[in-house]
Formats: C-alpha cells, sequence, structure tokens
C-alpha cells in the first residue's frame, strides 16, 4: 500500500464525515419542515379510510373524496378549537385571571383550607419547608403575577403555529391526493434493486399505522366518554371540554394519564374556589379520582390492548419496553412517536432480514 492510496483513503474518510455531518446539520436547520412532513403524514394516515371510504362505496372521485376528508378533518380540528373557548373563558372567571391579587387570595385560602383539613396549619407547613426554595411561595403568599407573561407566550405560540397549521393542511392534501407521492419520494433514493421490498414495507406500514392511529381515536373516545360522565356526575361546568382536554393527554403514554388526572382535579377544584373545602371541594376532588381510577383501569385492560394487539401487533410488554427506552433518549416526544417508529423498523427489518433469527423472533406476529 502505498503513501499515496493511504492518503486517499484519509481524505475520502474525512470527506464522507463532512458530508454526514453536513447532512446532519442540514436536516437540523429545516428540523420543522421535517416536523411539518412527519405530521402531515400522520394526517394522511387517519384520513386515508375516509377517503377509501368515499371513493369505494359512495363512488366519488378521487379530488371530491380528498376535499371533503380535508373539510371533515378541518372542521373536527376548529370544533375542538372552539370548545376550549368557553372553558378558557369560565375558568377565566373562577381564577378572576383579570385580578391577579384576587386569585393569590383564593389560591392561599385554597391552601390554607387543605393544610387545615389535614390537621396541619400553614404556620407548621412553613416550619417544615423552611429550608427549602418553595418556603416563601406557600408563607409569604404565592406569586403569581408570571399568569399574565405565560398567556402572552402562548398568544405568540399561537400565531406562529397558524404558519405550521397552513403547511401541514396543504401537505396532507397532496398526500392524500397523490397516496403514492411520498412513497416516490422515498423510492428515488432507493436503488434499483430494493424498490420492490421498499413498496412491500410502505403499504404494510401504512396499513399498520392507519389501524394504529384509528385505534388511538378509539381508545380517547373512550376515556372522553367515562370522564364526561364523571363530571357531568360531580356537576362540573364544562364537562365536555374538561374531559376532551385530559383524554387527549393519554397520547403521551403513562405519563400523559397522571398529567390529565391531575389537570382534571385541579379544574375540578378551582371550579369550586370559595366554597366549603370539606363539604363540596374534596368529594368533588374525591369522585373525579374514582372517575379516572375507572378510565384508567377500562383503558389498560382493554382499550391499550386491543389497539397493540389488532393495529401495531405487538405484545404490551414490549411495546412497554420501547416507550421507556425512547422516553429516556429523546423524552416526551420520544414516548408519542415510539410505537408508530418502532411499528415501522420491525416491518423494514422483517422486509430486508427476514432470515435474521432476532428478526425473526420480533417480526413474527406481522
Amino acid at each position: 500500500m502505498t503513501a499515496k492510496t493511504i492518503a486517499e483513503g484519509i481524505l475520502r474518510a474525512i470527506a464522507i464525515m463532512l458530508g454526514i455531518t453536513l447532512l446532519f446539520y442540514f436536516l437540523w436547520q429545516i428540523q420543522s419542515v421535517l416536523a411539518y412532513l412527519a405530521i402531515a403524514a400522520v394526517v394522511a394516515l387517519i384520513g386515508s379510510p375516509v377517503v377509501y371510504f368515499l371513493r369505494r362505496r359512495l363512488k366519488f372521485p378521487n379530488l371530491l373524496a380528498v376535499i371533503l376528508t380535508m373539510l371533515l378533518l378541518m372542521g373536527v380540528f376548529a370544533g375542538i378549537i372552539a370548545l376550549f373557548v368557553p372553558l378558557l373563558t369560565e375558568q377565566g372567571k373562577n381564577l378572576s385571571l383579570l385580578n391577579i391579587d384576587d386569585l393569590q387570595d383564593n389560591i392561599n385560602s385554597l391552601f390554607e383550607e387543605i393544610t387545615v383539613y389535614l390537621g396541619a396549619s400553614p404556620e407548621m407547613v412553613g416550619t417544615l419547608i423552611e429550608d427549602s426554595e418553595i418556603e416563601k411561595t406557600l408563607v409569604n403568599g404565592m406569586d403569581i403575577g408570571f399568569i399574565p407573561n405565560f398567556l402572552n407566550s402562548i398568544l405568540e405560540v399561537l400565531s406562529t403555529a397558524s404558519i405550521g397549521l397552513f403547511s401541514v393542511l396543504f401537505i396532507s392534501f397532496f398526500f392524500l391526493k397523490d397516496r403514492l407521492l411520498l412513497q416516490k419520494g422515498i423510492l428515488a433514493f432507493v436503488p434499483k434493486s430494493k424498490e420492490s421490498r421498499t413498496k412491500n414495507s410502505i403499504s404494510k406500514i401504512n396499513d399498520l399505522l392507519s389501524r394504529y392511529f384509528v385505534g388511538l381515536l378509539i381508545q380517547i373516545f373512550v376515556l372522553f366518554v367515562i370522564y364526561v360522565i364523571t363530571l357531568l356526575v360531580v356537576g362540573i361546568e364544562n364537562a365536555i371540554v374538561i374531559a376532551f382536554l385530559c383524554a387527549l393527554f393519554n397520547i403521551i403514554p403513562y405519563v400523559g394519564p397522571i398529567i390529565g388526572g391531575l389537570v382534571m382535579i385541579l379544574l375540578t377544584m378551582t371550579s369550586n374556589l370559595g366554597m366549603d373545602f370539606s363539604t363540596v371541594i374534596l368529594p368533588n376532588a374525591g369522585y373525579v379520582f374514582i372517575g379516572l381510577v375507572v378510565g384508567q383501569l377500562v383503558d389498560n385492560f382493554f382499550s391499550q390492548p386491543f389497539i397493540f394487539s389488532n393495529s401495531v401487533k405487538s405484545h404490551p410488554l414490549e411495546i412497554f419496553l420501547i416507550i421507556i427506552i425512547a422516553g429516556l433518549l429523546f423524552g416526551v416526544v420520544g414516548m408519542i412517536v415510539a410505537v408508530p417508529g418502532y411499528t415501522a423498523i420491525k416491518v423494514i427489518l422483517k422486509e430486508f432480514l427476514s432470515e435474521n433469527k432476532v428478526v425473526k423472533s420480533l417480526t413474527k406476529s406481522l
């Protein structure tokens, strides 16, 4: 091996590493566009059964079926947004968001009632936490002046999200109109000899993920019904909106139900601010907690096994481990995309490495 050959090899390796670095840098810079494409692909997967029904069963032209499907999805989205208007208005009144001093007094009073009911006092609690960072918050009063700034931040996010919403809708329309558009884009980077297997993988992934996302909607709907019944029995205003919001948190595996439950209990308690704690606030919160437990039992023992076994065809323990690992590596976003991502990887491995012993074991149900 000559010095020239060694030098060429080193230069080639450096060029490859530089090219990979530039590629990752480019992908990082356009991460918002990649996110739009991913969300649009999910929307297309959810809408594809509707397009299929309109085309095959009702004999609609493809373009008309896609337009009606997009209008339906936009109507559902607009309806969801509209549902939150009365919730924000009502909670704004309940929490006196326009008067920070009143809000501070109400929450401090609620805190005092809780501590007294538990047999303690604010002074005792203050003594226990005197060395903690929250001493000033609980003992001297809660500083909640951050709320207006937080609301302003939300408005800024919403204004920025409008661009993303338009982009997602635009891309979703063409994904639905031309079902092979995404496939053609992927095949452009695939060698000719691998095209057949790639097409099979894409078709299988589309089928499994379409069923998964439809199953996820069913899961959210079941929890929504249970939560609505619970809140209506307790007599909470805007029960439908609160129930939908808390059911929607279940998109985040394992962590989402906890967040949703805390939000539901908090909204239940704040809806009754000013009423007696022991006879009104605490019993209502207890009934809501029972409803949450019932909803999670139904979800964990019926809804989730049905979705995992009939959509992505993976064992619940397998899914559990994948979600935990993805959460540790990539946080909440990793937990959300863990199941669809793992499903896609399994399909690809089965198509291209079907003879491997480990792959056979993991993909035998596909």
